[in-house]
Formats: C-alpha cells, structure tokens, sequence
C-alpha cells in the first residue's frame, strides 16, 4: 500500500521538460489586486471624494513601452464608489509617488508642492552658477553667514544642556514630592479647619433655636403673681384634694374667711325702749341690763369663731 502523502514523484527515464508545452500568456493581461488608494482624489463624474487609504479590487497591467530605468510601470483601474465610473492611475518610480491619469482630479498637497518648489529653486541656482561666476561667490558668502549661524546655535544648545547636566535630578524630584507633601498637607488643614468651622455655625445656629424657642415658651407660660424662686422648696400646706374642694366651694358660694365678709353679712337689730325697764332701772341705780350692742358683739365674736375654726379644718 502506498503512502497517503507522497513527497517524491516519480520522473520515468524519457522524461524531458523541453516536451512540456508553454503557456503563452498576453503581454499586457490584467490580473486582479487588493490596493489602497494612495493620494485624496476627486471624481470628475460625480464629485465624490475618495480620501486616501480606502480599500478598492483593482486590476492590474503592465504598461507598454513605458520603463524607467528598467523599471516597469504598472496602471491601475478602480471605480468610483458612487457613480462606478473608471478612474485609474499608474505608478511613477522617478518621483517615488502615483500620478493621477483619467477619472479624478487629485487634491492639494501642500508637501508635495513644497519639495517640487525646492527642486526648481536647486536647478535655478545651479544655472545660475554655471553662467555667472560672480554668483558663485556670493552664494558662498550667504552659505558661510548661514554656517555660522547655525553653528553658534549649537553652540548656545550645548550650553544649555551643560547648565542642565549640572542639576541634580533627586534632589529636585525630592524637593517636587515635598512640596507635593506639604500642599497635601495644607489641603488637609484647610479642610479641616472649614469643617469644623461648619460645624461651630450648625452648633451655635441650633443653639439660636434653642434659645428662641425657650424663649417664646418662657412668653407664653403664664407667670404666677408673688411668687418666689424659693418657694418650690416650701412644702405645700394643703393637700391638692382639699385645695381642689376649698375651690369648688368658692366658685360655688363664695369666699367668706375673712371677719370683714363676715361682719357685713350681719345686721345689727335696734330694740325699742321699755319704759318700764327704763324705771326700773332708774329705780335699782346700780342694777345692770344686757344691752343690745352687747348681743351684736357676742354674736360677732361666735360668728369670727366659727369661720376660724373653718380655716383650721380646711
């Protein structure tokens, strides 16, 4: 059995390569490739933009009779990505760059038309020179002043990177972290010395409150008339039930504990005169007889009794 992957093929002993049959293939045959644009360009169809990079299947030649220092140039064939118009281009290798051929208008570029003014300044001088010897000189002298210019500019360069050179570097990434450390520090105090300041404010605004509110209680409170501070430390005489029936009994029927009230109250009754008690006390002389201001105050005196002993039991 043989081998499933066969290395070595086999060549019978009248094998001759010069029988196998050539392909002839045209000269210029277009083969299809995967490219980028490579400038800005404009379609003339259309008007699109197509910016430079953007990815297009392209087919590629050969150009006949076309070669720079037996170099081949290749032309290129893309179509527009709006109006499928064809635009192609070819390589340019004296230039090292594309040049636009039919189909688009490539767009302004600044460098490339900076580096072509300074190839047409360099031909014009080197003209210039061949013919007038005279302007020979005179470039030379321009070029020396530029020389030394830029050789004193080097110089002040070197200067300044021996002034560098001497600095020492720790030292001042030592002092930047200290500095760094002592502003970190001073925001720490700052913001410390504002939040307790916050909180002083929040306190003395809640003690305002406080005040105020005590205040506007204090105002509202009835205040009881003749009293003294000390008087809380004075034990009440009279228990809170007799208090709340000796004031009942007031509302009720009035206050009478005093001997004035009581003394109005009582009406004095005048007698009219016997005129035989009149001779008889004229008779007897000495003889003495109640009088009837001796009963008013007799009766006075147990009136007051009776309204005192009331005080005691209340």
């Amino acid at each position: 059995m043989s081998e499933r992957k066969v290395l070595n093929k086999y060549y019978p002993p009248d094998f001759d390569p010069a029988k196998i049959p050539k392909l002839k293939l045209p000269k210029d045959r277009q083969y299809v490739v995967r490219l980028m644009a490579p400038f800005n360009m404009r379609c003339k169809t259309c008007g699109e933009y197509i910016y430079k990079g953007k990815k297009f299947n392209a087919r590629k030649e050969t150009v006949q009779n076309e070669v720079y220092l037996g170099l081949p140039i290749f032309r290129f064939y893309i179509k527009c990505t709006r109006c499928l118009a064809e635009i192609t281009f070819k390589t340019d290798p004296e230039n090292t760059d594309y040049t636009m051929e039919h189909g688009a208008t490539r767009n302004f570029q600044a460098e490339k038309l900076l580096e072509e003014e300074e190839k047409r300044l360099q031909k014009e001088r080197e003209e210039e020179e061949l013919n007038n010897p005279m302007k020979v000189l005179e470039n030379r002298t321009k070029d020396s002043k530029l020389e030394m210019e830029v050789l004193e500019n080097l110089q002040e360069l070197k200067e300044l990177n021996q002034r560098q050179a001497n600095v020492d570097f720790e030292a001042m990434l030592k002092q930047y972290k200290e500095y760094e450390e002592e502003q970190r520090r001073r925001e720490q105090e700052e913001d410390e010395q504002e939040m307790k300041s916050m909180l002083e404010q929040a306190q003395n605004r809640r003690l305002l409150v406080d005040s105020d509110s005590d205040e506007e209680a204090a105002k509202l409170r009835p205040k009881p008339a003749g009293t003294n501070p000390t008087d809380i430390l004075q034990e009440d005489p009279q228990p809170q039930s007799k208090k709340l029936r000796t004031e009942s009994w007031e509302r009720s029927v009035g206050k009478l504990n005093s001997k004035a009230q009581l003394a109005g109250l009582v009406s004095l009754r005048k007698q009219k005169a016997n005129p035989g008690l009149e001779n008889g006390m004229k008779s007897q002389g000495t003889g003495s007889i109640p009088t009837p201001t001796s009963t008013s105050t007799s009766s006075l005196g147990l009136l007051g009794a009776y309204s005192d002993s009331e005080d005691s039991e209340d």
